[in-house]
């Protein structure tokens, strides 16, 4: 929204009608000055979101092949145990004959190694992904408490998404105390906004001109705008 502001300024500067009407530049030079401080202000947020919240997202993303392959080689280790234990069973119902006793005994022996790895990637996989699903709260914590952090001196709106995404996590913050960061990011944020646009209307104020007559002269000037060809209804 910020840059899309600050866009329709710069369009409005490079309107040959700045270089007619002085009044209507300064008008407009206020108004450019008043959206390139709200999109600074915005911008920062957005560096503070990529820093606490983005990178360290990405970073936890890139466990997630490894942990995938990891899956992969348990199950196609469990594939090769059940294909040769199949095969050792078969042998142990047949007759006890030489040749099927010798057979057994190749079958367990192939048996072993594939038993034993599977065995190793199953532990290692049982001990790792609890800790790791267990780990993310405290992966995540910093993040969070930083981009509140960060909140307080930028968006309030950002921030309530992030109250609702950690309403669905055991998050150690008390709620009252969140609450009320809640309310001071909202305070800084339409209070910086107040003294942006505030700034603009006392720029662009005339003296002597009450609301009401401006509010007139406004419509009357959408009024013309509405009228005119290029946006006639067909």
């Amino acid at each position: 929204m910020s840059k899309s502001a600050v866009k329709i300024s710069l369009d409005l500067l490079s309107n040959p009608l700045c270089e007619q009407d002085q009044d209507f530049l300064n008008m407009v030079t206020a108004l450019d000055t008043a959206m390139k401080r709200m999109d600074a202000f915005n911008q920062e947020k957005v560096n503070q979101i990529q820093k606490t919240v983005i990178e360290p997202l990405k970073k936890f993303g890139s466990v997630f092949p490894s942990l995938n392959m990891a899956v992969k080689r348990r199950e196609q280790a469990l594939q090769d145990y059940r294909r040769l234990q199949a095969k050792v069973e078969k042998y142990e119902e047949k007759e006890k004959t030489g040749p099927v006793l010798a057979k057994l005994h190749q079958a367990r022996e192939e048996l072993r190694p594939v038993r034993d790895d599977f065995e190793a990637k199953n532990k290692q996989l049982l001990d790792e992904m609890p800790r790791f699903y267990n780990s993310r709260l405290d992966y995540f914590q910093p993040s969070f408490e930083s981009l509140i952090r960060a909140q307080e001196t930028c968006d309030f709106p950002v921030l309530c998404h992030c109250s609702r995404t950690r309403s669905h996590l055991p998050c150690p913050l008390h709620p009252v105390a969140h609450r009320r960061q809640l309310q001071a990011a909202q305070v800084v944020y339409y209070s910086e906004m107040h003294k942006i646009f505030g700034d603009l209307t006392q720029q662009l104020a005339q003296p002597g001109r009450p609301d009401e007559q401006r509010e007139r002269e406004n419509e009357a000037r959408l009024s013309e705008l509405r009228a005119l060809s290029i946006v006639a209804d067909d």
